[in-house]
């Protein structure tokens, strides 16, 4: 079809479905319904949506353009609501950071991803300050988000002023379906981090898939306690909440006494966490004397859940559905769900594929496995990331014969769900046999005393891995390490059974709740050099 540019125009502006828009129309539909909650403020659809126009025309006066990299880095708050709107509305990307993340590792990622302007957190400003001079960059734009403070740190401006600007209309800036708008550094819990690229497309097909397959709705009430910096928390659930017409509210941080006193306080329907999460509100004191009536949608996801957890958050809280929404920041990250009827069926599983996705399991040479045999799991659908930023040889490698590859290994039964196995990196292989991390700590956590564990091989000069577990007691219980590997020798295999085991009283884990197992293996690296042949 062959139209003149301006007609092209015209044509571009009603089909028009960028990120921004999705809250200006929840704000048309529902202006005077809660939108997000955070502490003593309570703001509706209407007023969001008009301090997210104040603030991107702010941005803009400072000179920021569609196509811009803005990183932010910051707890949970309101401003990062609003920030990530007012880019949005802009074409601007959003590149959150870690707020766990050392000044160089701060650094690094502005450097990588060539960000022209920086938003921190004022608590985070001094770390902010030093990523800044020791990338040697020269920002346009510099702002601080005042929450811990009265005063704007120096250097800064405020964001908070930012959002009473004059002007309350939306920015009027053409963004293509397919031109990116949010950059995603993975979680670098194995190597650097790389910035994954997404577009409006792909989000808003992640949206659908988790909205239809997760149940979602304009009446649910949710708490967002997970890092918003972090795909989980933010296109998972906040967004998906915004574009419904839900209510958000916003912690800073998963505390287990601040979120159940939360779920009581506010009747909060619809909650995810990450398994370190779940098991943390399951031992906490108040966790039976809290009224958790009113949760009826519970989200598991980030990292593998224990079978014995699911079975106690069944048993415990019988009102709620539970979903396993599994994927990685590639995939927006939804790749598969478990559903609610298939949680004890299908105790384990990571689900079938979600609406929009197609996913497989392949051999080195990219071929279907039959079902029962392991594999890589692989995607392909809009979900999926537009590639790496400035990483082309990482590009291809990740996307040959046209599949994302996870690096995940998994398989599929016959009736089409995923099981995943372990990382590709966590395969341990000892004495000419692999063990799956993931096989032994489920048996580990079958144990009474034991709340968590990690799994993972150290070097051995014969066996060229030995198995080690690390396990933290549950509160009020003690455990030798003796007592699991006479546990795990009376229930398994003799290679997969650990050779060591260290207890300890918690576990390394980014903000997003996963284990760093790297740091693990670099803490006990030297632990197999002591084991007898």
């Amino acid at each position: 079809m062959n139209t003149s540019p301006n007609t092209q125009s015209l044509l571009n502006s009603a089909r028009r479905h960028r990120l921004g828009d999705l809250l200006w129309r929840s704000a048309a539909r529902s202006p005077k319904k809660t939108a997000i909650v955070y502490g003593g403020l309570r703001q509706t659809f209407s007023e969001l949506d008009e301090v997210v126009n104040r603030t991107a025309n702010s941005l803009a006066d400072r000179g920021v353009r569609k196509g811009d990299h803005i990183a932010l880095l910051s707890h949970n708050n309101h401003a990062f609501v609003v920030i990530r709107f007012a880019l949005a509305r802009l074409g601007a990307v959003m590149v959150p950071i870690n707020f766990m993340l050392n000044a160089s590792e701060v650094a690094y990622i502005l450097d990588n991803a060539e960000a022209s302007g920086l938003i921190v957190e004022d608590a985070l400003a001094a770390t902010a300050d030093a990523a800044i001079a020791e990338a040697r960059l020269e920002l346009k734009l510099k702002g601080a988000i005042r929450e811990k403070s009265q005063t704007t740190p120096s250097g800064w401006e405020c964001v908070q002023d930012w959002m009473e600007h004059r002007n309350a209309t939306a920015p009027d800036v053409e963004v293509g379906d397919d031109e990116p708008v949010q950059m995603l550094y993975t979680s670098g819990t194995e190597s650097r981090p790389k910035g994954a690229l997404l577009s409006a497309r792909c989000l808003y097909s992640h949206y659908t898939s988790c909205i239809v397959d997760g149940e979602m709705s304009s009446d649910d009430i949710e708490v967002h306690s997970l890092p918003l910096y972090h795909c989980a928390q933010l296109d998972c659930f906040l967004t998906p909440d915004l574009y419904l017409g839900a209510t958000s509210i916003v912690l800073p941080a998963p505390e287990a006494g601040s979120l159940l006193r939360t779920i009581q306080a506010e009747r909060v329907t619809k909650l995810f966490c990450p398994p370190t999460v779940w098991i943390a509100l399951l031992r906490h004191p108040d966790f039976g004397k809290t009224d958790l009536s009113s949760l009826k949608k519970g989200y598991y996801g980030a990292s593998i859940m224990p079978v014995e957890v699911i079975k106690e958050l069944s048993a415990r809280l019988p009102g709620i559905r539970l979903f396993n929404f599994y994927g990685q920041t590639e995939m927006s990250p939804v790749a598969t769900i478990l559903k609610p009827e298939d949680q004890m069926r299908k105790l384990g599983s990571a689900g079938r594929p979600a609406i929009n996705v197609e996913t497989c399991v392949v051999d080195d040479e990219d071929r279907p496995v039959p079902v029962g045999v392991i594999g890589e799991i692989v995607h392909r659908g809009p979900h999926v990331t537009l590639g790496y930023w400035k990483n082309p040889e990482k590009t291809a490698e990740a996307f040959r014969n046209g599949w994302f590859h996870s690096g995940d290994l998994g398989v599929m039964d016959e009736e089409g769900y995923l099981s995943v196995v372990d990382r590709k990196k966590d395969m341990i292989k000892t004495g000419g046999e692999n063990v799956a991390s993931r096989e032994v700590e489920e048996m580990i956590f079958t144990h009474a005393s034991v709340s968590e564990v990690a799994v993972f091989g150290v070097p051995h000069p014969r066996w060229i891995e030995a198995v080690m577990a690390v396990v933290v007691p549950r509160p009020g219980h003690s455990v030798s390490a003796e007592e699991v590997l006479q546990f795990c020798r009376e229930r398994m295999a003799g290679y997969k059974a650990p050779k060591l085991v260290e207890v300890i009283e918690a576990l390394p884990k980014n903000a997003s709740g996963k284990i760093l197992k790297r740091e693990l293996r670099e803490r006990f690296s030297d632990r197999g050099n002591g084991l007898g042949a």
